[in-house]
């Protein structure tokens, strides 16, 4: 082929479907990942044209990269407020469970499922207007957040598997052909989470919601994606049994459109009809009931909200006129949920507990050298290790963890006498947060830096209010794509078969 090229005298271009990388001939194919038995595309374009689309390659990267930092930027401005601030002038946002209440999470987890989230959330806005390229760089940073998490959060909440079924849906947009095997592990992967969420039978759907009829629009994308995939992989035979899958939850999902008129015209919107019909299987008469029904649960979780606010503030301007931190009232409110007499009690156990720290503090019994050492050699600094080491009472395990999760340096409140854990948040263990967890949006207008506001109302613009937004598919996507494996798998299909 380079021969022929070279004595053709023409500028060629190799363009793969892999992330829509571009191969040019300045690099040797193996250099730019191209393996054995890669599907290639070979185009013709003149140097005017080549230049042309690497401006417009560029530009388009350069757009998508900014796009990436600033909705990074903004889901970490909010992820560092912890709602002590009133929330008509400072949005902050809480992770809740599926009946809306705030998960107990460690903050740092929580940052980063922040993150995870609320890249996730710009990434699904970005498909509903079909930007797909757009859509699969926040994705890919929402998995990689989602991967520094590490909680047993994850394996009882349907979000991961959810994103993994976005970002195999971006690749078949794209026609990431490339992407292939990487398609099939994540295709794995929701599978996998998906059992651990719901259940083999999905029992533990049940007794979340009371029914599955919304979550099946999950199950009809994750089959025709494997249906999908199987074909690009030569198994005729598995994509076949996965796409009569696929039609039997498309024929029961699909909905009748004088119903939807119907629900639609006694004031529900599209979305609730939608919704609603999907849980109750069709039926009207339950699925007025049913969108009824939520709107109540709705309303009660503002006003519980409201309530859990107001006796928040309330406590906190109680406690700062006691003398003590907003910071350190903020986390025993948090420790306490809301109670402030039980804040209080927090709040007087650790101010007793940093006396007795005080009083101690000259009879210290000396540092270990030889575990200063072992810090030493991980390469800490000689003060940090002591002072990491004199804070877990000579826990060299528990230093390393300490200056690692700190970058080495301590910060002064660690330093301090104040027992470094006496206002430490635990996570949840309770069961009510199985199922899925949502970012809350408390907002108003925010007072602070203009550039803070316009990143923190730009990335709350992509959170939806409907908590089960996710659900709400068209299916008009999915049934082009079924269309599309009918047609194939018929044109292949023989006699015989």
């Amino acid at each position: 082929m380079g021969k022929r090229m070279s004595r053709r005298r023409t500028i060629w271009r190799l363009n793969w479907m892999s992330l829509h990388k571009i191969s040019w001939l300045e690099k040797r194919l193996d250099e730019q990942d191209v393996k054995n038995n890669s599907k290639i595309m070979v185009l013709r374009v003149s140097e005017p044209e080549r230049k042309k689309q690497m401006a417009e390659e560029e530009e388009k990267k350069k757009t998508q990269d900014q796009s990436v930092q600033r909705t990074q930027k903004g889901f970490q401005i909010l992820s560092e407020r912890d709602g002590t601030d009133d929330p008509a002038t400072t949005p902050f946002l809480e992770i809740a469970d599926q009946k809306g209440n705030p998960l107990k999470i460690p903050h740092r987890e929580k940052k980063a499922l922040i993150l995870a989230m609320g890249f996730h959330e710009k990434g699904r806005a970005l498909m509903k207007r079909k930007q797909y390229d757009a859509a699969l760089c926040h994705l890919l940073q929402a998995d990689d957040q989602f991967g520094t998490c590490g909680s047993v959060l994850l394996s009882t909440v349907d979000n991961y598997a959810v994103l993994q079924l976005d970002i195999v849906w971006c690749y078949r947009a794209l026609e990431a052909l490339s992407c292939l095997d990487d398609g099939k592990q994540r295709l794995q992967r929701a599978e996998d989470c998906f059992l651990k969420c719901y259940g083999e039978q999905q029992q533990r759907l049940m007794q979340i919601k009371g029914n599955t009829g919304r979550e099946e629009v999950l199950f009809l994308r994750l089959y025709l994606l494997q249906s999908l995939l199987a074909y690009l992989d030569g198994n005729e035979h598995q994509a076949t049994q996965k796409l009569m899958l696929v039609e039997d939850l498309y024929g029961r999902l699909c909905l009748d459109p004088e119903k939807m008129t119907g629900l639609m015209g006694l004031g529900f919107s599209e979305q609730e009809a939608r919704l609603g019909l999907r849980a109750c299987h069709g039926n009207v008469d339950e699925a007025v009931l049913h969108i009824t029904h939520r709107r109540q649960e709705r309303e009660e979780m503002k006003q519980q909200e409201r309530e859990r606010r107001r006796r928040r503030m309330e406590g906190l301007a109680t406690l700062r006129e006691l003398g003590y931190s907003k910071r350190d009232a903020a986390r025993a409110l948090q420790q306490a949920d809301g109670d402030m007499d039980r804040a209080y009690g927090i709040l007087l156990e650790s101010t007793q507990a940093e006396s007795a720290a005080v009083t101690n503090h000259n009879t210290e019994l000396p540092i270990d050298q030889s575990k200063v050492e072992q810090l030493l050699y991980l390469g800490f600094e000689p003060e940090a290790a002591e002072a990491a080491l004199k804070l877990t009472g000579g826990d060299v395990q528990g230093a390393t963890q300490l200056l690692l999760d700190n970058q080495g340096v301590l910060p002064p409140e660690l330093l301090s006498p104040s027992p470094p854990s006496s206002l430490s948040e635990e996570p949840s263990t309770s069961s009510e947060s199985a199922g899925r967890t949502h970012i809350h949006t408390r907002s108003g207008s925010q007072g602070e830096d203009p550039m803070d506001v316009d990143l923190v109302n730009e990335v709350l613009e992509d959170i939806p209010r409907h908590e089960e937004d996710y659900l709400d598919l068209t299916l008009e996507e999915e049934s082009e794509v079924i269309a599309q494996m009918k047609s194939y798998l018929h044109r292949n299909c023989t006699p015989s078969s």
